[in-house]
């Protein structure tokens, strides 16, 4: 029997938690705001379960209603996000170093950690001026054996051909270009590249036109890296040996900021 325990709006009905989660998680990719048809449309449930879902997180302030009457987050849940990103010890830390590559860079500048067979972007600082902006965004999801990030992070754990197998089991990676590795084999040759060079790349292998530099990033152990940083770039702009070239200085700038070099030396 699923759990229930918000109380709908005075009829005394209860709202299954994982429905209103739901329903708060379908509200999140609606920024200009929903109808109470288009959630039950996407959701699925009865619509008298979607409005007290949406009344339910109304009362907390995790959703509100705007002039034209369309449900979108509520600044409660806004701030609670926003005010858990900032404290985090991660965050804080690494935030100066994406700072730093930016200014030198001028580029997008992403931090991202690995969860399951995903990254998981954390950070992202854009240039001020000059720059493409990128569409990835600060909780954001992607295939981790077609990104930088991914890559770099993978090459410190899968260190063989038979770990990659298992790592893979039985699903097919996702080509998302025709650049995309989409074999143990080769991903496994490009973790061997990446852990020789000291660090990875994604030569426009996750979407078209963008490419990446990517290295590891240790924040808390000598030998467990937090995430890893990219510096990424629209490839007609910045083509990757642009970024290749000054792999060397993306390195540095990282160790700097973070006492790297002392820890791995």
């Amino acid at each position: 029997m699923p759990s229930k325990d918000v109380d709908a709006p005075g009829d005394g009905r209860l709202v299954g938690t994982d429905r209103v989660l739901g329903v708060l998680t379908e509200l999140a990719g609606f920024p200009s705001g929903v109808t109470l048809d288009e959630m039950v449309n996407r959701t699925g449930h009865p619509k008298a379960t979607v409005h007290r879902a949406l009344a339910s997180l109304k009362r907390a302030g995790f959703a509100s209603q705007d002039g034209r009457g369309h449900y979108v987050l509520g600044d409660e849940f806004i701030r609670l996000a926003f005010a858990h990103h900032e404290a985090r010890p991660e965050h804080i830390r690494v935030r100066p170093l994406l700072d730093r590559l930016t200014e030198r860079f001028h580029e997008t500048i992403h931090f991202a950690v690995l969860d399951g067979t995903d990254v998981v972007y954390r950070d992202k600082v854009d240039p001020l001026t000059g720059a493409v902006r990128l569409t990835s965004t600060v909780g954001g999801r992607n295939p981790a054996h077609c990104t930088g990030v991914g890559k770099a992070l993978l090459a410190t754990r899968l260190l063989t051909l038979s770990q990659v197998e298992e790592w893979i089991g039985d699903r097919e990676l996702e080509q998302r270009t025709a650049r995309t590795a989409t074999s143990a084999l080769e991903l496994h040759e490009q973790l061997v590249e990446t852990r020789e060079r000291g660090y990875a790349v994604d030569d426009q292998e996750n979407e078209p036109g963008i490419n990446c530099l990517a290295v590891p990033v240790y924040l808390a152990s000598p030998n467990e890296p937090s995430g890893a940083v990219s510096v990424s770039a629209v490839a007609y702009r910045t083509p990757l040996p642009t970024l290749v070239e000054r792999a060397d200085e993306i390195l540095a700038v990282v160790r700097d900021l973070t006492g790297w070099q002392e820890r791995t030396s």
